[in-house]
């Protein structure tokens, strides 16, 4: 791949090209930096979603022979959190595994990645990726210059330091973290004040008593140990209002600069790596209990009734927000809702 000057310059923490120099030519390897926010591990222990990139850069480099390599930058240890998808765009970071919401500044219509009630089960999620709502999703990403490589939808729970947050009764007076703009209406809805930060921010937000619950995925509950400052956990294993979209992403700028058996090679292993994505948050939602109730939390489940409560409110606030946003986002929402 050939970078020019402004790209070089423009990039900075990427490194998308180093050349390996042989006897009387050069031959191109590519490096690709891959950065998350979430707790790095290995490629057989830790968060799944680490362990995810971890087998994408070792797919990608074994069946390349060498000619691709990925390094995976955990725990935000490349960049801050919030900078990873603007980064992308512009070309100065490769690839990031990023939950779509927090680029709704950029991208309003990202928010729909997080919609509240609007997912209800994993079977769902999974249909978007090839119906008309998902190929909508990639239009408006790439038209934004990011490649969507690899699905990964999630879901979600609370995580209460004193009483559990289980109906919206239970909301009124809480200091809750919802993860996106929508959820966030929805909970003002309920009686909730809310605060908007990244799921790794979340213990010490709880540990200060800045924020009562926080709602993120099973995974995240888990891997930033929330269960040692919860009383309460509401479980989203049978049932949630809370399904994340959280997919790897790649620069577009980057992703056109590399040869074409490049970039198939890097979106057949981010397809392939898909199961494994949803093996992990489905198995995670399980072990989410197992978590706080060994460390002596109360665990309660969503019921049908509670959770078409918590539907009516979204779909009065947070649904009604976002299709009035533009022709683009409503347009997103009536074809999710046709997603069987």
């Amino acid at each position: 791949m050939t970078l020019n000057r402004r790209h070089l310059l423009a990039a900075g923490l990427a490194a998308p090209a180093l050349l390996k120099l042989g006897t009387g030519s050069a031959q191109a390897a590519t490096t690709l930096k891959l950065s998350h926010q979430f707790p790095g591990g290995s490629i057989d222990e830790g968060d799944f979603r680490d362990r995810m990139c971890r087998k994408f850069a070792a797919a990608l480099k074994e069946r390349s022979k060498g000619a691709m390599e990925v390094q995976v930058y955990p725990g935000s240890s490349l960049m801050k959190t919030n900078a990873q998808f603007s980064a992308i765009r512009k070309g100065a970071l490769d690839m990031t595994l990023y939950p779509s919401p927090y680029a709704g500044g950029e991208v309003p219509e990202l928010n729909i990645g997080l919609m509240p009630a609007l997912v209800p089960s994993y079977a769902q999620a999974l249909a978007w990726k090839n119906a008309p709502v998902g190929r909508k999703i990639t239009e408006i990403l790439e038209a934004k210059g990011v490649i969507l490589v690899s699905w990964v939808w999630q879901a979600g729970g609370v995580a209460s330091r004193e009483r559990p947050l289980l109906t919206p009764e239970d909301a009124k007076g809480m200091k809750v973290r919802g993860g996106s703009r929508e959820m966030d209406l929805m909970m003002k809805q309920a009686g909730a004040a809310t605060l908007s930060l990244p799921s790794n921010e979340s213990y010490a937000a709880m540990q200060t008593g800045a924020c009562d619950a926080v709602l993120t995925s099973s995974t995240s509950l888990i891997s930033f140990r929330l269960e040692e400052i919860s009383k309460a956990l509401t479980s989203g294993r049978e049932r949630s209002y809370w399904f994340m979209l959280e997919p790897i992403m790649m620069s577009k700028i980057v992703f056109s600069g590399l040869p074409k058996d490049q970039q198939d090679l890097i979106m057949a292993v981010g397809a392939e790596l898909e199961s494994f994505g949803q093996e992990g948050a489905k198995a995670d939602d399980t072990r989410v209990e197992e978590v706080f109730g060994k460390a002596g939390a109360k665990v309660v489940q969503l019921d049908e009734p509670t959770l078409g409560k918590w539907r009516d409110i979204a779909r009065d606030t947070a649904w009604k927000d976002f299709a009035n946003k533009n022709a683009s986002c409503a347009e997103l929402l009536k074809l999710a809702e046709k997603v069987a």
